[in-house]
């Protein structure tokens, strides 16, 4: 089975993990950490909270790969943003095609399982 390929100084990329790809998404729109937390808590209705040291973790893991980057807060703020970079998008989309792939399979099998 062939996943997800994405190059990354021509490293391969697997699909990503939940927490990732959140994180991903939520930083679509500059944001900090706290911030990021409190998004993705939102986003899933509370089924997932990042702790700060995962979050923290993953961050300077995704900074390393150049998916995310940090960028200018507000005057005055010392909280330092990040923000998905071009080539974290092209990854955040392989991953949403992917699991849309994922989807398919699993809604076809249900109605074959319905029968």
């Amino acid at each position: 089975m062939k996943g997800t390929t994405i190059t990354d100084d021509d490293q391969p990329q697997g699909p990503l993990t939940e927490g990732g790809y959140l994180i991903l998404v939520s930083m679509l729109e500059p944001r900090h950490g706290y911030a990021v937390m409190q998004h993705i808590a939102q986003l899933t209705n509370g089924r997932v909270t990042l702790g700060a040291g995962t979050l923290y973790g993953a961050i300077n893991m995704l900074l390393g790969r150049g998916w995310i980057q940090a960028v200018d807060a507000n005057q005055g703020s010392r909280k330092k943003q990040y923000v998905t970079t071009p080539q974290g998008r092209r990854v955040l989309t392989a991953e949403i095609e992917r699991l849309e792939q994922l989807l398919s399979i699993g809604q076809a099998a249900t109605e074959r399982i319905k029968r």
